[in-house]
């Protein structure tokens, strides 16, 4: 009883909710935290369009390669014609178009349609006939020439109703002036007209630019 007394020892009990001693790490298990890779890693995402993008690509050249080029057949092209005042024309491909038009002057019409008649009125002989024959190289269908009543200063075509557009081409052909030409009345130095429609009086301003002919006297 009165023997030394024996060291005091201390048990370590194992924690049952733990399964090892507390404070005491074990290296069997496994780390809750691994280490990170290293080097670069590319998204799957990114990958995705990037090959997406040159398969685009791809189909868009091969498509302008494959585009075929329309051909030009000139040759099986279609003729246009265009017909204009009576008048053909043909047109190609390629060529430029030529229209061709014909335009007749009322003037024009009424020169083999209007009979024209001469009276001299100048005192001078054969002036009638001189512009006679002026008028009728000039294209108009005259009468054989007469002498007027009276002796005037000034020529004058004179013209039936509706035959204004004829008498005014008279006078341009005989270089007179506009205010030349009048409507047919009683006061033109003239019995009558006949069958007539345009009255040519020649006054002394007109003989002087007629040439000479030699015709019956009076004329």
């Amino acid at each position: 009883m009165y023997g030394p007394p024996y060291p005091r020892k201390e048990c370590l009990l194992l924690h049952p909710a733990v399964g090892r001693l507390t404070g005491v790490d074990d290296p069997s298990a496994p780390d809750p935290h691994p280490p990170e890779r290293s080097g670069p890693r590319v998204p799957v995402d990114r990958a995705v369009i990037l090959l997406g993008l040159f398969v685009l690509a791809a189909v868009l050249l091969l498509g302008q390669l494959k585009t075929p080029t329309p051909a030009a057949s000139g040759s099986a092209a279609a003729e246009t014609t265009t017909t204009v005042a009576g008048t053909p024309t043909t047109t190609h491909p390629g060529h430029a178009t030529t229209t061709t038009t014909t335009t007749t002057s009322p003037v024009a019409k009424v020169k083999s349609n209007v009979p024209v008649l001469v009276a001299n009125a100048s005192g001078k002989t054969g002036a009638a006939a001189a512009i006679t024959n002026e008028l009728q190289l000039a294209g108009w269908n005259v009468q054989a020439p007469i002498n007027a009543t009276a002796h005037v200063a000034t020529s004058s075509v004179y013209y039936v109703s509706g035959q204004k557009v004829a008498a005014t081409g008279v006078a341009a052909t005989l270089h007179l002036p506009s205010s030349a030409v009048l409507p047919y009345t009683t006061a033109a130095p003239v019995t009558t007209m006949g069958t007539a429609e345009v009255l040519v009086v020649v006054a002394p301003d007109l003989a002087g630019a007629g040439t000479t002919t030699t015709v019956a006297p009076g004329t």
